[in-house]
């Protein structure tokens, strides 16, 4: 079996948090997509993803790691995106994050020290700061950046969840096995 490891430096106090974390919670827009809004004439909402993004999150899910969204928009597109995903725990509309992250946790029965949270811009940060691991996309406003645990190397919508992904299973001593299979 291949020893895996991402190709991005990771600090070991950031994979010693990520050791323990049993459910990562993605914000969308801004890091799931690049933040663009592509509005139609008809009020249609677009959005770009990353295939990889997904590919990632559907891995870790096979390795036993939850993912869940919070989003403050609401939009069918992310709907249509988890569900092809496999994403159950969807949250949109979510003027005020943290009160559905703590019922989130109450209903997973975890605690905040095993729940991670990617985010981007500054409605983002009660969540990061009552995380076990906050983690930030590399262009996420500087005051997101400053407050969490991990910068990816990769912007949102850009790749950024898939370094996520691979970050948790790598620090989880899982990627080896989530790969595997890809490897006949």
């Amino acid at each position: 079996m291949r020893v895996l490891a991402p190709e991005f430096h990771v600090p070991g106090d950031v994979l010693e948090l990520a050791g323990r974390i049993r459910l990562i919670v993605f914000d969308v827009d801004g890091v799931l997509t690049d933040g663009s809004l592509y509005l139609g004439d008809d009020g249609q909402e677009y959005k770009s993803f990353h295939s990889r993004d997904g590919h990632g999150m559907k891995m870790l899910m096979g390795q036993g790691v939850d993912v869940a969204i919070i989003t403050g928009r609401t939009s069918r597109v992310v709907e249509q995106r988890a569900a092809d995903l496999g994403i159950s725990r969807v949250f949109q509309g979510a003027g005020e994050k943290l009160p559905v992250f703590r019922d989130l946790l109450d209903d997973a029965g975890l605690d905040a020290s095993q729940a991670a949270y990617v985010g981007d811009d500054v409605v983002d940060l009660p969540i990061m700061l009552h995380c076990g691991l906050s983690i930030a996309v590399a262009d996420a406003h500087p005051l997101v950046r400053r407050h969490a645990h991990w910068v990816t190397p990769s912007g949102g919508g850009r790749g950024a969840a898939r370094e996520i992904c691979d970050m948790l299973l790598f620090a989880q001593q899982r990627l080896d096995a989530a790969v595997q299979p890809y490897f006949g």
